[in-house]
């Protein structure tokens, strides 16, 4: 009998880690899998445990374990943040840990964002600078200062010396509600960040809002969406490993779509309007003070952020929601927000 395939998950709770994980317990191969989960609330990692997840309780502030638990794994899927330079660094410790004890490159899924093709257009102007995810030269002429970039150098080089297979999953705005056992369990967190960030700021002003003229450009993609190309990459891997490209090779934009922010904010201000909270469609722009007390003094709203998922979609990766989906989820989100007094996290 073959061993079982080892998994280590990161962000079981979060908006993509509990997707992925979901998926994952649905896959043909799951009664192959044993899947790990760091988790950081003891309470959450016992409900968990009642569905099949072998649940630590940790944070990536316990820097042993988190290596242990990462050179336990035959796989990786990393979906916390795409910021955690130190996580990172400890995680490939765990995975040079795996190579020098198997001879064997372990695998490492690992979420960054479109965010790292942010520019600083402040909502003022669009661009015609499309990154795509197939042109490694393109890549790599990101500078080593844009987001997330500094975590993903670090793993591409790792994967360049040969002890870890780094893939490197890039969503874009991602949208929609989340839903599934782990939602239903309180277990994960069903919202993303921007347009919920977006609506809280518009909310608390009484009107819409926008960064500058808003005329700025991002791509989105559906959560279900972006959790169905981790799978797929997985099984890329899986199927035809020498044929997937992986390090500078392995980046996977999840992107369906593009808006300009002033499209998303003019739905959500027809969405306030029809909810009563607010007696004017038209957004206006956030000023200084408003920018500062609701995005921490960002203006990452107001970005531009342009991909081609040429990578994505040639491992086989379908995405079904678009644009026009994406704006039509919002005066759902705002009612959910609305009816459960979700706490908005702030932009960083």
């Amino acid at each position: 009998m073959s061993s079982k395939t080892k998994i280590f998950i990161t962000g079981a709770t979060g908006y993509i880690g509990g997707s992925v994980l979901e998926r994952l317990q649905n896959h043909p191969d799951a009664s192959n899998f044993e899947i790990t989960a760091i988790v950081r609330s003891a309470q959450k990692a016992e409900g968990f445990k009642k569905f099949g997840i072998n649940a630590v309780v940790g944070s990536f502030n316990d820097a042993k374990l988190l290596e242990d638990l990462t050179a336990a794994a035959d796989i990786v899927f990393d979906t916390v943040d795409a910021d955690a330079l130190e996580a990172a660094n400890i995680m490939l410790r765990g995975f040079k840990r795996k190579f020098q004890e198997t001879g064997r490159p372990p695998i490492f899924i690992h979420t960054s964002g479109t965010g790292v093709l942010a520019d600083n257009a402040a909502g003022l102007k669009a661009t015609d600078v499309i990154w795509d995810d197939a042109n490694a030269n393109q890549i790599e002429q990101l500078p080593p200062t844009a987001p997330h970039r500094d975590v993903d150098l670090k793993i591409t080089e790792a994967d360049k010396e040969g002890y870890v297979r780094a893939y490197i999953i890039a969503p874009a705005t991602i949208y929609g509600i989340a839903s599934g056992k782990f939602v239903d369990a309180g277990l994960q967190n069903k919202h993303s960040i921007q347009l919920p960030t977006l609506i809280g700021a518009s909310i608390d002003r009484g009107q819409a809002g926008m960064v500058g003229t808003g005329v700025n450009i991002w791509p989105n993609v559906h959560v279900d969406d972006v959790a169905d190309l981790y799978i797929d990459i997985y099984n890329a891997i899986k199927s035809k490993p020498d044929a997937i490209g992986h390090g500078r090779d392995g980046f996977y934009f999840g992107l369906n779509g593009e808006h300009t922010l002033y499209d998303v904010s003019k739905e959500l201000g027809r969405a306030l309007v029809a909810l009563g909270k607010s007696s004017k469609e038209e957004p206006t722009t956030f000023t200084k003070e408003e920018i500062d007390k609701y995005f921490n003094g960002s203006n990452y709203l107001g970005s531009n952020s342009r991909g081609l998922a040429n990578n994505s979609k040639a491992i086989g990766w379908k995405p079904k929601k678009t644009t026009k989906d994406f704006l039509a989820s919002i005066q759902p989100e705002v009612e959910e927000i609305l009816r459960s007094n979700y706490k908005i996290a702030a932009l960083r």
